[in-house]
């Protein structure tokens, strides 16, 4: 059954006189009027791209506080923050966040993806080959698949959207969370036989197939197909066109350091700086149109970083707010299980070089008669949670504008890449009983990270979280991966940080409620809520 597009939001009437209804638009810049050429589809495309950013830089802490915090590797620890440590009273309908993603999901995403496929499908006249129809409605499909698979494990069932329509509509019905999968599984695939192989033109940020195929990998596993979750990553790992990097490139690679350092070095994330690995990446680009406002850069200094400037000396000197160090407000504060216990067993390995996490802190401010020297041991509760502690310097560059008090960088961010497609098809590998494939695939990335490589024995659903963990932290969006694989409430009790996380987290915390804004707006149907909630 098709269904229809509308705002799953709140719906606000305003007041109007007839002269108002026969008054002339302000812009004909409207859909109808712009997916009239090629370039014209190429023009929407880049607002569903713009969009798709924006899913790390919405709301500021948005991204961090419902994927990063209350998990197994982030604790939200300053006392400022004590909202978020409480999951009987953080995560309820009225949350905002969880307003604030659903809508973005449905109002930017969703909705700019399917008006790209209904006027790509129904306006032939546009195209001069099938080709050139089908790239543009891969690249669609692809944004509308990765939607629906981000809200499918933050919501589980949720309303199922595939069409445009110009008037209200307020009887959605929940899909189950295996017809949203099946649903992006269709997407998906139509986007794995058209999108290019590399991005044509070298354009940085593209879709390419590989993005596609590792999504697909995913979601395949999400609905319980290893096998085909094998023979999609074979694909994109085989295909010749990504690899894992095991040597020196870019920007920095005669300088010290080391090659894990080198793939999220400001300039490197991209193919033209020979970042192979890299699958898909967001842009974000200082004074450059399209690059980000100075509201909505790259803030994952400002969530995971430590609140430094509120560090100060024996003698009361605070720290400064400079260069790489940026201006974090301790938002997302490491848990001891990513922080030191992930590294125990090989503490030399890469990931965890002074190149790759952040141990050591010196007074940074000339006034200081400790200038230079080592941040020496804090004892006060809120310095050792909340302002200064270990971090992934996955996190470090350039501040925007040269700001560096803006808490944000110009620095792109990695969103898929090859050393994840390993770890899922290792996954894969694993549910289907084939540990020794499973191994081989872990041990790709572990002999990068020049640590020892694992047994078959040793693979297990919680081995490759420990290995995500030690490779994809600040990459991945950890609570959806948690969800994905049914972990979220074990690791939690068992990892986090704070015991008042631990204790309050819930069997039906599994997923998130829907919005209580959404189940009003929908008043000729009933949307039920999760359950527990």
């Amino acid at each position: 059954m098709k269904r229809i597009l509308i705002l799953l939001t709140g719906i606000v009437l305003w007041g109007c006189n007839e002269n108002d209804l026969k008054e002339t638009p302000l812009s004909n810049l409207s859909a109808e009027q712009i997916l009239t050429s090629p370039n014209g589809f190429r023009m929407y495309l880049t607002g569903l791209y713009a969009a798709s950013r924006e899913e790390m830089s919405m709301g500021d802490n948005t991204y961090f506080a419902l994927n990063m915090a209350s998990t197994d590797i982030g604790s939200d620890a300053g006392v400022e923050y004590v909202g978020l440590r409480n999951y009987l009273t953080t995560y309820t309908p009225t949350n905002n966040n969880l307003n604030i993603l659903w809508n973005w999901a449905y109002t930017a995403m969703i909705v700019r993806a399917n008006t790209l496929i209904h006027y790509g499908e129904a306006r032939p006249e546009v195209w001069v080959t099938e080709k050139e129809r089908n790239q543009v409605l891969a690249e669609a499909r692809f944004f509308r698949a990765y939607t629906y698979n981000l809200l499918v494990n933050s919501f589980g069932g949720v309303p199922l959207v595939d069409q445009i329509s110009s008037s209200p509509k307020n009887d959605y019905v929940k899909s189950s969370k295996e017809e949203v999968l099946n649903f992006a599984k269709t997407d998906l695939e139509f986007a794995v036989q058209w999108l290019p192989a590399v991005s044509e033109g070298n354009f940085d940020g593209k879709l390419t197939r590989g993005a596609a195929q590792h999504l697909l990998t995913e979601v395949y596993l999400s609905l319980g197909d290893a096998e085909n979750a094998v023979r999609i990553s074979s694909e994109l790992i085989s295909s010749g066109n990504y690899k894992i990097m095991t040597g020196r490139f870019g920007s920095k690679a005669t300088q010290p350091g080391d090659v894990f350092a080198d793939l999220f070095l400001d300039g490197n994330h991209n193919r033209a700086s020979g970042n192979q690995e890299s699958i898909l990446v967001w842009q974000f680009e200082n004074n450059v149109q399209g690059g980000g406002s100075s509201l909505n850069g790259n803030v994952q200094i400002r969530n995971w970083a430590p609140f430094l400037s509120k560090i100060t000396d024996p003698d009361g000197v605070a720290m400064l707010v400079v260069d790489t160090l940026g201006r974090g407000v301790g938002r997302v504060r490491g848990t001891n299980y990513f922080l030191y216990d992930i590294w125990r067993d090989n503490p030399q390995d890469m990931r965890n070089s002074s190149y790759n996490m952040r141990r050591k802190f010196y007074y940074n401010n000339p006034r200081s008669k400790y200038y230079n020297q080592l941040v020496e041991p804090k004892v006060v509760y809120d310095d050792t949670m909340r302002n200064i502690y270990p971090y992934s310097r996955k996190i470090d560059g350039t501040p925007w504008a040269n700001n560096p008090t803006s808490g944000r960088t110009a620095k792109d961010v990695m969103v898929f890449r090859l050393a994840e497609t390993y770890l899922l098809r290792a996954e894969a590998y694993f549910k289907l009983g084939r540990t020794g494939l499973a191994a081989d695939d872990i041990n790709v990335i572990r002999k990068r990270a020049n640590v020892p490589v694992i047994a078959s024995d040793k693979v297990s659903i919680d081995f490759i979280l420990d290995e995500r963990a030690r490779e994809l932290t600040v990459e991945e969006p950890r609570r959806r991966t948690l969800v994905r694989l049914g972990k979220l409430v074990e690791r939690v009790r068992k990892y986090n940080l704070l015991e008042e996380t631990r204790s309050s987290i819930q069997d039906y915390h599994q997923y998130f409620p829907i919005p209580q804004s959404v189940i009003d707006a929908n008043y000729g149907q009933v949307i039920e809520q999760n359950p527990g909630y």
